[in-house]
């Protein structure tokens, strides 16, 4: 249900936003560049390899890459920071326009250099990095452009604020209290992607995206306890006053942490070849799930998805609209299987289900060559509960309720394409002559009929009654049968 979701949210809305709905992306931009190439032998000089080099490219790191995740999901950006007035400055510049990201509140300074990150690569192995940046801080002059640069683009109102901090200089604590006040007064979302043990200047955003060892370094506590991190966060949480927090763990997943509830959102598995940019996505995601009005939960489901793709690719590279799809789409299929249970693993999905306060609907047919009667029916068996399990005749019970020509299609496919349908969520096959032992091992809540029934015909009724349950009868579709379109094929 909450993959079908997303699949909507990602293919109908993404890059199709109303035009007045923008992120802000304000941080330290970097200059990412890559020289690639083969290893052969050991230099004979001395006992390093000799990377003979194939091939070279740039591309946006640090804020600028949260803002290029942003741009490449089809989300309106603007950019603020600093650069230097110097060629990498120019190159940086070129890419973030490229990909259609303002560059109005971009300050070029001419007393640092532009930050560059060059890594030598053999392969996909990273070798070396060569960092190239000023360590001066930012003087009155520069800090001042920058606040102006930010305020202009304050001004202009929008949807969710990011800051990302590299701990570069150009999330000054000035900077970061003016932009959370204004932030506030106007109820505007601002994200952070932390850097630091002191994260007191960030009090007040609405939330904070730490991966596991930066929450674990600002709260004090040890890496590997994950019972005393989680407890950390949440004092953490509410020591900042923000909205959530959301704890990046890597093979773990992602831990959302609220101010009345936890939940831990399980990690996609992919092979692992490079997690750097991996936090950027994350943030960049879900701002763009918050544009969209996704849910923080929903929103961070679809981040950690982004981040089990971008982590599969050498180097700084965005995520993009049509792969977070692809991949969802995958997902979704994939859970369309799951759908199809077995006796245990549908106690055990009820009991979870149950748990989480949701309310189960049963219904049961044969549902051989589905039509849209059936849908119909079912996406209103669906609204009387939170969850709806379908029990689903096997051929054998079938052939004895309807005689010896049915079903047409054999079990296996028609719990396939009921699977499909995102109105069911677990299907069964029962063999029995009905479905009074399913119902008694699961007790839902309500049981579903058609209204060619009565409430005295429903079987597992009584039963249900008696557990506090209900009996619902659902109005059928009149004219649509499958007994019609067996009679029209052969006409």
């Amino acid at each position: 249900m909450v993959q079908a979701t997303l699949v909507d949210v990602v293919r109908n809305q993404f890059g199709t936003a109303d035009a007045a709905k923008w992120v802000l992306v304000i941080g330290d931009l970097m200059l990412d560049r890559y020289l690639i190439g083969e290893v052969e032998r050991i230099s004979p000089e001395a006992p390093v390899p000799i990377v003979l080099l194939k091939q070279q490219n740039e591309r946006a790191g640090g804020a600028a890459n949260v803002a290029a995740n942003l741009a490449k999901l089809g989300i309106k950006t603007r950019l603020a920071g600093c650069i230097g007035k110097d060629s990498e400055g120019g190159i940086l510049l070129r890419l973030i326009a490229e990909m259609g990201i303002g560059t109005q509140g971009i300050v070029q300074s001419s007393q640092r250099q532009t930050i560059t990150k060059t890594r030598i690569l053999g392969g996909h192995q990273q070798m070396l990095r060569l960092d190239q940046e000023s360590r001066a801080a930012f003087d009155g002059s520069e800090s001042q452009q920058l606040q102006q640069g930010v305020n202009r683009q304050l001004a202009d109102h929008p949807a969710i604020i990011i800051l990302s901090d590299y701990a570069k200089g150009v999330l000054s604590a000035a900077l970061c209290a003016e932009v959370i006040a204004f932030a506030k007064q106007n109820s505007i979302p601002v994200l952070v992607d932390p850097k630091g043990r002191d994260y007191s200047k960030y009090a007040g955003a609405s939330a904070l995206t730490p991966n596991k060892r930066e929450t674990a370094e600002a709260c004090g506590v040890g890496l590997h306890d994950n019972e005393a991190l989680i407890k950390a966060a949440r004092a953490l949480r509410a020591e900042l006053g923000l909205d959530f927090l959301a704890v990046t763990r890597g093979e773990e997943g992602i831990s959302l942490i609220e101010a009345n509830e936890i939940q831990h959102i399980p990690a996609t598995a992919k092979q692992v070849f490079d997690v750097s940019g991996a936090g950027d996505t994350v943030i960049a995601t879900l701002a763009a799930g918050m544009v969209h009005g996704l849910s923080h939960q929903q929103a961070l489901q679809l981040a950690n998805i982004a981040a089990g793709i971008v982590v599969g690719k050498v180097g700084t590279v965005p995520i993009t609209r049509q792969e977070l799809l692809t991949e969802l789409v995958l997902q979704n299929s994939t859970a369309q299987v799951d759908k199809i249970c077995d006796l245990q693993s549908l106690k055990t999905r009820v009991k979870n289900w149950r748990t989480a306060g949701q309310r189960i609907a049963f219904t049961n047919g044969c549902f051989d060559l589905l039509h849209a009667g059936h849908v119909t029916y079912l996406e209103a068996a669906r609204k009387t509960g939170d969850r709806l399990v379908l029990g689903l005749n096997t051929d054998r019970s079938v052939s004895a309720l309807k005689g010896p020509t049915r079903p047409v299609i054999h079990e296996a496919d028609r719990a396939r394409v009921l699977a499909a349908l995102e109105a069911v969520d677990a299907v069964i096959l029962f063999d029995e002559d009905t479905p009074l032992a399913l119902i008694d091992a699961i007790r839902p809540d309500v049981i579903v009929k058609g209204d060619d029934y009565t409430e005295e015909q429903v079987v597992g009724g009584s039963e249900v009654k008696s557990w506090g349950g209900a009996v619902k009868l659902i109005p059928l579709v009149q004219g649509r049968s499958t007994s019609n379109i067996i009679k029209k094929l052969g006409a």
